[in-house]
């Protein structure tokens, strides 16, 4: 799986593009102005940054992704259980429901996806 960690900082800069994309790069600086109180130069070096690692493209002024979001969260969420549970999904639904209450609509459809897996 190809890496597509995003530090916090750039994880709410992609969502602003995956928002919004395609966006011109002048625009995105305004959203990010008013979004997270970043000035120009911010918003353009985490722009290069991005472009570079291959999770966004600036082409003509225009920002789209490369990655989709999608990819981007089950990256995420593969190193959390990964790090802190060793790899075990059980043991991370376990701490993550502790002491914690679910609809039953969200049981209905944890366990809906639980079957489409096994499948």
């Amino acid at each position: 799986m190809e890496e597509y960690k995003l530090f916090d900082a750039e994880y709410k800069f992609a969502d602003i593009v995956w928002e919004n994309e395609p966006i011109n790069s002048t625009e995105l600086v305004k959203l990010c102005r008013d979004r997270l109180g970043w000035k120009k130069s911010t918003t353009y070096t985490v722009l290069r940054k991005l472009c570079r690692r291959g999770i966004l493209r600036n082409e003509e002024a225009v920002v789209t992704a490369a990655v989709k979001k999608e990819d981007a969260q089950r990256y995420e969420s593969e190193a959390i259980i990964n790090k802190a549970f060793n790899g075990s999904l059980p043991q991370f639904v376990t701490a993550f429901l502790d002491k914690k209450k679910i609809t039953e609509k969200e049981a209905m459809e944890l366990k809906r996806i639980i079957e489409e897996a096994t499948k």
